[in-house]
């Protein structure tokens, strides 16, 4: 994944105080990331999360994957809203 690409999926999730009290949330509407993790390890494929949540894209659950990898690896980029 070029340099761009993880810039673009990291623009995704951002925080704001004033929604969630500032938990990472996909693209400043009001779903969190922790959402969208949880889902995945439910059993929820990409496509059934979309197809339940249409405000969602392909890109925001790939970006809430690399969230938490950088998460656990204690190095995080969020974009505020």
């Amino acid at each position: 994944m070029s340099n761009e690409e993880i810039s673009k999926l990291v623009s995704r999730i951002t925080s704001n105080p004033g929604i969630f009290g500032g938990r990472p949330i996909i693209r400043g509407m009001r779903f969190p990331v922790a959402d969208v993790l949880e889902l995945l390890a439910c059993g929820m494929t990409a496509e059934q999360i979309i197809e339940e949540h249409p405000i969602l894209e392909k890109e925001d659950i790939q970006a809430a994957l690399y969230y938490a990898a950088l998460r656990l690896k204690n190095v995080v980029f969020v974009h505020a809203a």
